[in-house]
């Protein structure tokens, strides 16, 4: 986190609408070179998951690196359609006939979550494949190993309704079934990965002759100093070569990590016990993992209670802008879906988007902004910083310092 905020020290707020999302571009860029270089060393593909990143401003940047995008159903499979481009998998725990019947028309992948919802929509299934022969069919196994350090978010938790155990397969079911998918990983390093493999393997191998591709799901921090990123090609290379299959990664947060800082602003200050500051922002509508992991964020400047003079419920002092690192991951974009703040450097002019509002809207929760859920009503419409590309990398590098 320390260098996150350090690649924001120097940075204006004031140049910005408050609150608001900004994001590094650079940075991002960076991130995803690092993944593409995963991609051509291993032979494995990688998508970005939507649900974690999904700035669509930013999509002709993703898109020159990977391979396309995952999504959790039909508005995110839209939106990876017609803004990102490349593959579009979607999977979700279930799907309704309605939106299945468009999201098979436009995805590439689709995978299903159970044996039962693969013969429910068999006849539209084997519909769709007969229009578009190259759509494949996955289903989501569950390898019942659990790598996840919080409960919550671990999909092999007991009783988890996410993927399928190997006593509730059916051969029967099986026959449009051309790949497996499987995720038990959150914001992790390799060697959960390497065990999650080798658990998959000994669980599913049967299965794995017979199919053309193994999606390894998401939660890969690829892109966090001291990732075995060596050790995850060796393995990728090893899988791909013992199997004859083709690999897909899905990771989210390594996509845009340390890429982007919330700005968000003191309007008042009270007191009740304890000195309070009120924000124009909330963690119920503009970062819900902070109560959902939960966790306590990092303010740029701010330290623990009685650390430092003044102790506040969230700190800061009256109208004072401050700077609050997301990752640029799920908190980030995963309620807003493009509704974001670039700042992509060198100044020096800012273009609002307010179109791109109303169609982000549109492709991810099938409605206007009139009609947006009460998380997204109050939030800044995107505002884009564009650079000047005619500066050198080393100093695109420091675009933020200035």
């Amino acid at each position: 986190m320390a260098g996150l905020l350090e690649r924001f020290r120097r940075f204006d707020t004031s140049r910005v609408p408050s609150p608001c999302f900004v994001v590094d571009e650079a940075a991002l860029e960076q991130n995803l070179r690092l993944l593409a270089g995963v991609q051509q060393s291993s032979g494995a593909k990688i998508l970005l998951a939507l649900k974690a990143f999904s700035m669509f401003s930013l999509a002709p940047l993703v898109s020159r690196y990977l391979s396309g995008t995952c999504a959790s159903g039909l508005h995110e499979a839209r939106l990876g359609r017609e803004e990102f481009g490349g593959e579009v998998h979607t999977f979700s725990a279930a799907f309704t006939r309605d939106d299945l019947l468009q999201i098979l028309a436009i995805s590439d992948h689709v995978v299903f979550n159970s044996c039962d919802q693969l013969d429910r929509f068999e006849p539209e299934i084997r519909a769709a494949r007969a229009a578009r022969p190259g759509l494949e069919i996955g289903l989501r196994l569950n390898p019942e190993h659990s790598e996840g350090a919080v409960p919550l978010y671990d999909p092999c938790a007991p009783c988890s309704r996410l993927g399928v155990v190997h006593s509730a397969l059916r051969e029967s079911s099986l026959e449009h079934v051309s790949g497996l998918h499987f995720h038990t990983l959150c914001e992790q390093d390799f060697p959960p990965l390497e065990r999650t493999v080798r658990a998959f393997e000994e669980r599913f191998g049967d299965l794995i002759p017979r199919m053309k591709w193994i999606n390894f799901g998401g939660g890969h921090h690829i892109t966090r100093p001291g990732y075995q990123v060596d050790a995850l090609i060796t393995l990728l290379r090893e899988f791909q070569s013992r199997w004859g299959v083709q690999v897909y990664l899905e990771p989210g947060e390594a996509v845009a990590y340390h890429c982007g800082v919330m700005v968000a602003e003191v309007l008042d200050l009270t007191h009740n016990g304890m000195s309070q500051a009120i924000l124009d922002t909330s963690a119920t509508c503009h970062m819900p993992d902070v109560i959902e992991m939960p966790y306590r964020p990092v303010i740029s400047g701010a330290g623990d209670p009685g650390q430092y003079a003044y102790t506040y419920r969230l700190g800061g002092r009256h109208h004072r802008r401050l700077v609050i690192p997301r990752d640029a991951a799920c908190g980030l974009t995963h309620r807003f879906r493009g509704h974001g703040l670039l700042h992509d450097g060198e100044d020096h002019h800012l273009q609002r988007y307010q179109p791109a509002v109303h169609r982000d809207l549109e492709l991810r929760y099938g409605c206007t902004a009139r009609g947006a859920p009460f998380w997204l009503r109050g939030f800044q419409e995107p505002v884009v910083l564009k650079r000047k590309r005619a500066r050198c990398k080393t100093q695109r590098a420091l675009s933020l310092n200035g």
